[in-house]
């Protein structure tokens, strides 16, 4: 079946951007944690040089996002690139927008009031315009009236792989409205960073920088642990019940 050879080409083609990528992330972290190290030294346009390169960073992420949203929706809000975990915290097919107000907070310590005040404002913006993409996809899962969302999730991985879905005209159906909630709640994850940031100094922007790719990479690295933890016991080679999350204590 054509389908599924191009999804899985698709999908392929995404997980490597991914992996490189990430490695980049990695990089830029380096950066960010060397640079608060001398930040007290550091001029305002080399740090807001580094600030614009590393939100460049993600825009990269989210243009490469919506093109293979663009060629297979379905690939994007199934991620096969992401561990169990990361998939267990997704928001349409990302990290909740509201999200980031929690690591501002805890990275950035010294706001001022009148900081604290445009934080508040736009972290409640947020959440209105979650609420209204929360609404949208509520309707989408509503138009298939059954099964439900997910199983429809299944029959279409059933379908790219090969099987036989009865109603794939129905599947089909739903990805100009999956798309469109998809590019908004991008949209929204974009633009609230860059108004976040835009409030920040730049140092505390670096601050903030710093955290989210800390957490992000920390994920990352405990989703994957869980994994091989996982595959170990189901293959009867666990090593004896160590606790994969025992180091989650410092984030």
């Amino acid at each position: 079946m054509s389908t599924g050879s191009h999804s899985g080409n698709t999908s392929n083609t995404f997980v490597a951007f991914f992996e490189g990528w990430l490695v980049r992330q990695e990089h830029f972290l380096d950066e960010l944690l060397s640079t608060q190290q001398t930040i007290d030294e550091a001029r305002d346009e080399d740090l807001r040089d580094l600030i614009s390169r590393v939100l460049l960073h993600y825009q990269q992420y989210y243009d490469e996002k919506s093109r293979l949203a663009h060629r297979d929706v379905f690939v994007v809000f199934s991620p096969k690139w992401f561990s169990s975990y990361e998939r267990t915290l997704l928001w349409i097919a990302g990290y909740k927008p509201g999200l980031v107000f929690r690591i501002v907070t805890e990275s950035v310590p010294d706001l001022s009031d009148r900081q604290r005040v445009n934080i508040a404002r736009l972290r409640e913006e947020t959440r209105v315009e979650e609420r209204v993409l929360n609404d949208k996809l509520a309707k989408i899962h509503e138009s298939v009236a059954a099964p439900p969302f997910v199983d429809v999730l299944r029959r279409y991985g059933r379908a790219r792989d090969g099987g036989i879905v009865e109603d794939i005209a129905v599947i089909e159906s739903l990805k100009p409205a999956l798309e469109s909630v998809l590019v908004n709640a991008n949209l929204l994850r974009t633009t609230m960073v860059t108004k976040l940031v835009e409030i920040l100094s730049s140092r505390q922007a670096v601050r903030f920088l710093t955290a989210v790719a800390q957490f992000q990479l920390k994920i990352r690295s405990l989703g994957l642990e869980r994994d091989a933890e996982k595959r170990r016991e189901l293959s009867g080679r666990s090593g004896g019940g160590g606790n994969p999350i025992g180091s989650t204590s410092r984030w």
